[in-house]
């Protein structure tokens, strides 16, 4: 699914509900279940949404509405993919370290 968004730094909850087609109950209750959405909130109560929580409701949107998830089978979905990236991110920083244990090598030659 592809969000059409303008580009800027925050979205009303309605932006964002127009932009999936929810309405915004959905998202506050979706936001109550999923800790990977956190609006920023004013004074008033008003949620204001960034890029990253657009891309979680754009996966968790997908997860339950496109693949027919549940709640918990999405819920368990995020947390793999975190922990996925995280390993990825832990093999990078390795590899990082190899070359440039490689290199200086290459320069004591």
């Amino acid at each position: 699914m592809h969000v059409n968004l303008p580009e800027k730094r925050y979205y009303s909850i309605g932006e964002v509900a127009k932009a999936f087609d929810v309405n915004p109950s959905l998202l506050r209750f979706w936001e109550k279940e999923f800790k990977e959405i956190q609006p920023k909130k004013k004074d008033s109560g008003t949620r204001k949404y960034t890029l990253d929580d657009v891309a979680n409701i754009q996966k968790i949107y997908y997860l339950l509405k496109e693949k027919g998830l549940t709640i918990e089978g999405t819920k368990k979905q995020l947390k793999l993919k975190n922990l996925s990236e995280d390993n990825n991110l832990a093999v990078i920083q390795k590899l990082e370290a190899l070359k440039s244990k490689l290199e200086q090598l290459r320069e004591n030659l």
